[in-house]
């Protein structure tokens, strides 16, 4: 019971600990349906959408790791099943033989339109029984605040 105590009177531990459960909730709850009505995993989905939202729809693994916090080794694995399904492409960099970029083909930019608009009616779903429209645009507001100045907005 004192540990309760302790932990509820350090308010930013509570928070942070609250984020991450919702956060495992929400990644539960979107990935099933990302997985039997797209086929693709949360993480594939989310690098589908940063190279959407990228210039010329690519972006280098490296830039890519940064906007999934991932590693670029996790970049190479999860672009590998998009490769073989035809929704990304390697590309080289002409003036760089060094830098390669992972591409959003047509058939990815397909696929990820499609994915949007499950991920926004899920949204809405999530956030219906419990939450009026300010509250919503409270909470996108707060969190907007905490991940500012990282890279790669999806909306």
């Amino acid at each position: 019971m004192l540990a309760y105590i302790e932990a509820m009177s350090n308010t930013p531990f509570v928070a942070v600990i609250d984020l991450l459960r919702a956060s495992a909730l929400i990644q539960e709850r979107f990935a099933g349906e990302l997985g039997s009505v797209h086929g693709l995993a949360l993480g594939e989905a989310l690098l589908l959408m940063h190279l959407e939202r990228a210039p010329l729809q690519r972006l280098t693994r490296v830039d890519l790791a940064k906007r999934l916090h991932a590693s670029a080794s996790t970049v190479t694995r999860m672009a590998a099943p998009l490769e073989k399904t035809g929704f990304v492409i390697r590309q080289s960099d002409p003036r760089d033989a060094r830098l390669a970029y992972v591409a959003l083909t047509e058939a990815g930019l397909a696929a990820v339109r499609e994915v949007r608009q499950t991920l926004e009616k899920r949204s809405a779903e999530l956030f219906r029984d419990r939450w009026s429209e300010d509250d919503i645009a409270a909470l996108a507001h707060l969190l907007g605040r905490l991940t500012a100045g990282e890279p790669g907005t999806l909306v």
